[in-house]
């Protein structure tokens, strides 16, 4: 598969996300990871710098010109309560390049703070942070933005293993815009297009809910589900893995509201510029929750957007009806 005009691209995301989720994987499993406080609230693991300093040195090789905008700096690292965090960061980091120090680290872990440009790349180095802590999903999210539009997007799943017949562990998918989603094993292999269902009945629908409560809005999570009459559970996952879950086929519609913990809270762009065009391919639609489409050009933020609506696609518009209905638009846009 070539994805013209955007094939080295598309190549080098999967790379990118396949080595460092084999990389974080193997941190997860060598050490209990120490972690420290975020302003938003969520653990910082020395994973999540390693993960980030591995892609940004594989960009500078890759494409040297084009910025990062990417989830963290190396100010924890370098203060003095953050000495051992460097050290366990250096020391995986040198596993896979031998020659490096803490210093270069650090710089490609700044990479990340690039501003958004007319051609960017957006890195989320472990998205499901507290999943990844538990040993559930979590998910390296990667994405290139041209001119606004999300055109390649990347995730590397390690937990996830949605390939029929495969016995590996862990998934990868690609999406180029215009040319479908695709899904790979996470080691290696070759990709095979994947598609959402094609379920329209609401009563049906499997939604898709995120593990952590003060992520949303549980309660009105739970009456939007009665207003559209679905009959199943929802099931709990971490990260951008629930994006991969429905590009599968495997789930159908997922919400995501604002927290009523965290009123002023608005998406970061690296918590939706993958996944959202991982779905979008699959055939499935992503939108806000008043049935905008998502707009990535005003920065790190997506502050011209009020939370998140991802479907299939067939169900979408019922979707939209049920978040009026319950006037969970409302609230939300209040908030």
């Amino acid at each position: 598969m070539r994805f013209s005009p955007y094939g080295p691209e598309a190549v080098f995301a999967l790379q990118a996300v396949r080595t460092a989720s084999r990389f974080v994987r193997h941190i997860q499993r060598h050490m209990v990871v120490p972690s420290m406080a975020k302003n938003d609230a969520s653990p910082v693991t020395v994973a999540d710098f390693a993960s980030q300093a591995v892609i940004a040195a594989m960009l500078e090789q890759t494409f040297p010109d084009d910025p990062l905008v990417a989830e963290e700096g190396s100010e924890a690292l370098q203060g003095a309560n953050g000495a051992q965090t460097l050290k366990s960061v250096v020391d995986f980091v040198t596993q896979l390049r031998p020659a490096v120090d803490a210093r270069a680290i650090c710089a490609w872990v700044d990479r990340g703070k690039a501003a958004p440009a007319d051609r960017f790349w957006v890195l989320d180095p472990i998205d499901g942070t507290k999943g990844f802590l538990r040993g559930d999903h979590y998910a390296v999210a990667m994405a290139l933005v041209c001119s606004g539009q999300v055109v390649v997007g990347a995730l590397g799943c390690p937990g996830l293993d949605p390939l029929e017949g495969s016995a590996a562990a862990g998934s990868a998918y690609l999406a180029v815009r215009g040319q479908g989603t695709w899904a790979a094993d996470l080691d290696a292999g070759n990709l095979a297009q994947v598609h959402v269902s094609g379920r329209a009945d609401p009563r049906q629908a499997r939604l898709l809910r995120s593990f952590e409560a003060s992520h949303t809005d549980e309660g009105q999570l739970d009456r939007l589900a009665s207003a559209l009459g679905c009959l199943a559970p929802p099931e709990r996952m971490d990260s951008q893995a629930k994006y991969a879950v429905m590009a599968s086929g495997k789930a159908d519609m997922l919400f995501r509201l604002i927290s009523p913990a965290r009123p002023d809270y608005r998406e970061k762009i690296w918590d939706q510029a993958a996944g959202s065009i991982i779905v979008e391919e699959a055939g499935g639609r992503v939108t806000d929750l008043e049935g905008k489409a998502l707009d990535f050009t005003p920065g790190r933020e997506l502050v011209k957007n009020t939370g998140v609506l991802a479907s299939n696609g067939a169900l979408h518009d019922a979707a939209l009806r049920a978040l009026e209905e319950v006037g969970a638009v409302d609230g939300q846009r209040m908030a």
